[in-house]
């Protein structure tokens, strides 16, 4: 039997033109869903509420976290017409005894973890200067440690068994900052740097445990209608706009195949990351000139809602989606080839060899 060797710069497994072709995307079988213990946080709604629909679709157990009793009482109803099992904990992430107390809860109730995704986050929509030292302080407690805590929960649960998957939901601002969010991006980054620090760590121990991070574009989720929002006219996501099903079907492919880094989720993603690898100066200018028009509408007025503090939907179930479903898209080509591009690249390199046998008959 041939010995399988591993492609050291990405640690995918390579062998036969058969067996690649046979295997996923990355080279690698995907972790199976169906059956296993899924934590989410932020399941009730926007993205969170997306990926527990996609995890039911799977047939997981959902464990589901967050603090809106009415948002997570529905998510849990959506997990179970989609084909899973889902449970409701509630929990404020950015408490790590809360959080600490509902994992320990799961496991009694559900079983090991096998998965955890950490999704939950709150923020401001103002200029830096209008934003208070307590707001800032709670938005970096809820959208930079929550994912802390729950990586340190998840962490001290899953290596006494030696296994187990981490996702953490980035974004494009976890690379590039904009105007008016200050709070959120400082904290991305911030998630970016801490998860690049345990994964090497992990890494350096030789551990089956992964972690990886999936950068998302602007969603379509009712983030702009229950953030804080100290402007005059309503939040609006940068367009392009997605769909919040586009970035739950990143995070669960994720899950399923946690091998890799990290997964960058729509074409403006990844033109923004890009553009900062290159001229990130000239980025600078074109958000000081564009950033903050382009995160306002005057189509809607402030809705006055505001989830920093308290959840929004603690007594009405704002769903998946946002208020601006006529505008965005519900797929994402890039998406696509990031999932397949291994059997992309194996087809055009076969048919690069076919087109040269051609040229070389046909002389």
């Amino acid at each position: 039997m041939t010995p399988q060797r591993t492609d050291v710069s990405s640690g995918t497994p390579t062998g036969s033109l058969a067996g690649a072709v046979a295997e996923t995307a990355e080279g690698l079988r995907p972790h199976d869903l169906r059956g296993k213990v899924v934590v989410v946080t932020g399941a009730s709604g926007g993205v969170g509420r997306a990926v527990v629909r996609e995890l039911g679709a799977k047939g997981a157990k959902v464990a589901l976290i967050a603090r809106g009793t009415t948002g997570l009482g529905a998510a849990a109803v959506d997990v179970g017409v989609a084909g899973g099992s889902g449970k409701v904990f509630e929990a404020d992430v950015a408490d790590y005894e809360q959080l600490r107390r509902a994992a320990e809860q799961v496991e009694a109730d559900m079983g090991p973890i096998d998965v955890w995704i950490n999704v939950a986050f709150s923020s401001v929509f103002a200029k830096f200067t209008d934003i208070t030292p307590e707001e800032f302080e709670r938005t970096t407690a809820v959208t930079y440690l929550g994912y802390v805590w729950g990586t340190r929960v998840a962490l001290d649960l899953m290596r006494p068994r030696g296994r187990g998957t981490i996702v953490q939901t980035g974004s494009a601002l976890s690379y590039r900052g904009i105007p008016l969010q200050s709070a959120y991006c400082g904290a991305k980054h911030a998630v970016k740097g801490f998860t690049e620090s345990v994964r090497t760590e992990l890494m350096s121990e030789g551990s089956d445990i992964r972690i990886t991070m999936v950068q998302l574009p602007a969603v379509n989720t009712p983030q702009f209608d229950w953030v804080l929002s100290k402007l005059r006219r309503h939040p609006q996501p940068v367009p392009p706009i997605y769909q919040p099903e586009v970035a739950a079907n990143g995070i669960v492919y994720a899950a399923e195949h946690p091998e890799r880094k990290e997964y960058w989720v729509g074409s403006t993603t990844a033109a923004t990351l890009v553009a900062q690898r290159i001229a990130p100066a000239l980025v600078d200018r074109y958000l000081a000139r564009t950033g903050t028009k382009s995160q306002v509408t005057d189509d809607k007025t402030p809705t006055g809602v505001a989830n920093l503090w308290e959840p929004a939907d603690e007594d009405q179930d704002y769903g998946a989606h946002g208020s601006f479903d006529g505008r965005s898209h519900a797929r994402s080509p890039q998406l696509w080839l990031s999932q397949h591009r291994r059997p992309v690249l194996l087809g055009l390199a076969a048919g690069a060899a076919a087109a040269v046998a051609l040229l070389r008959r046909s002389r």
